[in-house]
């Protein structure tokens, strides 16, 4: 058995392109609304007029934690409730230690981190309250198996997957379900930081997935039926061994 989104309000960060764009698309299309939010105002106010009825735009720097903690309440001013909240806003940084540079690793470590943790917090009283929700992570790969070439990014995602874990437990006796979606590598723009030859290489093998087959996972996750929670659902390219 399944679970029908309509009249479900499903809220997503990151969403003004990439995973977190196809992730809103779809679960609009599931009957959900939906709460775009990020910090392109000028990108959202584009995608809300072109999804159309029910889906709404909240503008939120998620680096701003005055703005986080009001997360909730932005999304419920707009949207009227609160359903489903996919805490998929992350950044990438890859490439070896020794030439890294640790500001560019704080900012990443801020949003993938920091900045996950305390958008969860600011709506899961909400979601605990009506006794319902879900709550849903945009993990990777690199949260289960370590990636040479990703080390501070695979710690980040290794930290989301032990938050996920340990915050599942806590909240399932309050009816609130707390999933990860961990994809391989997806045709995004954080593969930017990614060596030439590197990304040439796996557009020609096909070892990368595009954002949609991402929005999919993430609708089966939150579509099972009550008694059913997705824990983790990791879905990689079919030429990838890992």
């Amino acid at each position: 058995m399944t679970q029908d989104l309509s009249g479900k309000v499903a809220a997503v960060t990151g969403a003004a392109s990439g995973i977190g764009l196809e992730c809103a698309r779809t679960l609009h299309a599931a009957g959900a609304k939906v709460v775009l939010i990020d910090r392109d105002a000028a990108r959202l106010d584009e995608l809300v007029a072109e999804i159309g009825a029910g889906a709404f735009a909240v503008k939120a720097d998620l680096l701003d934690r005055a703005q986080l903690d009001g997360l909730k309440d932005s999304i419920i001013a707009v949207a009227g409730g609160l359903d489903i909240f996919h805490a998929n806003a992350g950044s990438y940084v890859g490439g070896a230690v020794v030439d890294g540079d640790p500001d560019e690793w704080e900012r990443m470590l801020d949003l993938n981190i920091n900045a996950t943790f305390r958008a969860i917090r600011s709506v899961l009283p909400h979601l605990v309250a009506q006794k319902s929700g879900d709550v849903v992570v945009t993990s990777s790969i690199a949260g289960l198996v370590p990636v040479v070439w990703e080390p501070i990014y695979t710690a980040s995602k290794f930290a989301v997957q032990a938050f996920v874990h340990t915050l599942r437990r806590q909240v399932a006796k309050d009816g609130v379900r707390v999933g990860a979606v961990a994809p391989g590598p997806v045709v995004t723009a954080l593969l930017k930081d990614w060596p030439q030859a590197k990304m040439e290489e796996a557009l020609a093998n096909g070892s990368l997935m595009q954002p949609k087959e991402v929005a999919e996972a993430v609708l089966f996750m939150v579509t099972r039926d009550k008694g059913v929670t997705v824990r983790d659902l990791v879905i990689l390219p079919t030429t990838v061994d890992l």
